[in-house]
């Protein structure tokens, strides 16, 4: 399924400069956490596609509007669009195969928020932010997407619950600059800092671990 999907996203070299394995990743996480949202629904293809789009593009536009980097990324190469269009066919074709759908929805849920918790930090290291403002672009970056999403689908969104959601990209990004202090090669210390991320969330599903609720 995703080999299907990167052939068709990377099929020229400017594609292949552009988009870097974190921001395909991310993509297709969250494309397919968002088709799956909208098949719990019970939207149309129409609606998934929505769904998809919105999650996997909302973070980053915020973030793109929120550093001035305009016109956001996916307006100035529509390949964005043909990757999560395809993730979100492949996902309607195989919904049948997928026996649990909210622990699909949770792991792709995860990924994506540990590939693109990565992309906004790196994108505040690019214009020289300092940590604590580059782990706010990383959060946004990696939840407003999924923010959106459930907005549109009349959910709290999962961000504002007591789940670990932000704070896995938080500590995701701690762990990404306590990295960059040793002489780790930078290729593993973005995998370990996804690994972190998406590991974080993961557990504190299992265990349900949260937040402190306010009563």
């Amino acid at each position: 399924m995703t080999h299907f999907v990167l052939l068709l996203f990377l099929k020229n070299k400017g594609t292949v400069e552009f988009y870097t394995f974190i921001n395909i990743g991310g993509t297709i996480a969250f494309a397919a956490s968002g088709a799956l949202a909208g098949i719990r629904k019970k939207l149309d293809i129409f609606g998934l596609a929505v769904m998809a789009f919105v999650t996997s593009v909302g973070g980053g536009t915020l973030r793109d509007i929120l550093i001035g980097h305009l016109p956001v990324k996916w307006i100035l190469d529509s390949s964005i669009v043909l990757l999560i269009a395809g993730v979100t066919l492949i996902t309607v074709l195989f919904k049948n195969r997928i026996g649990r759908l909210d622990k699909t929805l949770a792991f792709f849920d995860s990924l994506g928020l540990g590939f693109f918790t990565l992309r906004g930090i790196q994108e505040g290291i690019a214009i020289h932010l300092d940590i604590p403002s580059c782990l706010i672009l990383g959060t946004v970056t990696a939840c407003f997407g999924g923010v959106i999403r459930d907005i549109l689908l009349n959910e709290i969104p999962t961000l504002f619950r007591k789940e670990i959601y932000a704070t896995a990209c938080i500590l995701g990004g701690v762990v990404f600059f306590l990295l960059q202090k040793t002489n780790i090669s930078a290729q593993i210390i973005e995998f370990i800092t996804i690994l972190s991320v998406f590991g974080i969330r993961v557990i504190a599903m299992k265990m349900d671990i949260s937040l402190p609720k306010i009563d």
